[in-house]
């Protein structure tokens, strides 16, 4: 996408709503089970746009269901002394049943209604975690950008998810749902130098031009994770104010915001990437081939890193839980403060 010229739109770019829909399925889309498992049913926010304005799936959250027999236990525990919170029969999860995830995903439910704040420590207590090796986390009530407050609760350890922890998460007494955690990869954006660094297993591996977003449309800074990812998103920047500036289909598109930020193919990295920033906020990378490559490394829940940046993504941006010190995040648990 193309640079626009007005300053004034940065704020416009922020906070418009858009809709979205998914792009027709293309040859080129990853088989990878364990990527398709991990977020199969369509989110109902509607997103608001950071990075580029965007038509396809959101943070996808699935219904709780009765799950299927899975090699790590459920965790062992009594009932709660409290009653069984009702909200819990309408939560949906965002994890699937049986996926692999990347290292940064928290595990996020979401309700129908916003609970009351009374019973908010009620449904935690309900929500039981166990973990294969043993990882303590705490649960922490998350204002979502698209939803009100007492409508999200998400859990995360102190640091990233070790690589190979088997997670079993019992939503009371109505489902049980198991996933695992894979590799460990983490992608850092230096927005002043161009260049992104894949790091997986602790070790860089590849280093990436990049072009980031423009001055006054900026990508957003901090820890963002990746939601899901497309083969081609539509994108119009007419339903962000921003004009005729851009609109069709872009591929190998990385879903890091609710607010519309990815990492996708953009005919102008082929010119920039790696000297200026030019985007509308997202992350640029050149049609050689380089943007095909990085959507198939990465699975949802890996962890992107934006340095050098302005503003810092809220927790409630997609999963932007890791810009909390664990403090802060223990400062809005219900049973923990």
């Amino acid at each position: 996408m193309s640079a626009h010229s007005a300053h004034s739109a940065h704020h416009t770019h922020h906070s418009a709503h858009h809709t979205y829909r998914s792009a027709p399925r293309s040859t080129g889309r990853s088989r990878r089970r364990t990527v398709l498992g991990v977020l199969t049913a369509a989110c109902a926010l509607v997103l608001t746009a950071t990075g580029c304005a965007a038509t396809t799936s959101s943070a996808a959250t699935e219904p709780t269901r009765p799950a299927t027999p899975h090699r790590s236990a459920a965790p062992a525990r009594t009932a709660p002394a409290v009653p069984e919170p009702a909200a819990l029969a309408g939560a949906r999860v965002n994890v699937g049943e049986g996926a692999t995830v990347g290292v940064g995903m928290p595990i996020s439910v979401t309700f129908p209604h916003p609970v009351p704040p009374a019973q908010r420590a009620a449904v935690e207590h309900w929500l039981a975690v166990g973990t294969e090796p043993a990882v303590s986390g705490a649960w922490s009530w998350v204002k979502d950008r698209n939803l009100l407050d007492g409508q999200r609760v998400d859990y995360r350890p102190p640091a990233y998810w070790k690589p190979g922890t088997r997670v079993t998460l019992r939503v009371g007494t109505h489902a049980v749902r198991h996933f695992a955690v894979g590799r460990s990869l983490t992608a850092t954006v230096d927005v002043r130098r161009h260049i992104m660094t894949v790091t997986e297993d602790g070790k860089p591996v590849t280093r990436i031009p990049v072009t980031a977003g423009r001055p006054g449309l900026d990508t957003w800074n901090g820890t963002m994770v990746v939601m899901d990812k497309q083969p081609k998103v539509y994108m119009d920047s007419r339903t962000v104010g921003l004009g005729d500036a851009y609109h069709g289909y872009y591929a190998w598109a990385v879903h890091v915001t609710a607010s519309g930020t990815y990492v996708h193919q953009n005919p102008n990295a082929d010119t920039y990437a790696g000297r200026s920033n030019v985007t509308h906020g997202c992350v640029g990378l050149a049609t050689d081939g380089t943007a095909e490559r990085f959507y198939r490394r990465v699975i949802p829940g890996d962890v992107i890193r934006v340095t050098g940046s302005l503003e810092t993504v809220e927790a409630g941006n997609g999963y932007g839980d890791w810009n909390l010190t664990w403090s802060q995040w223990l400062a809005h648990s219900a049973s923990k403060n």
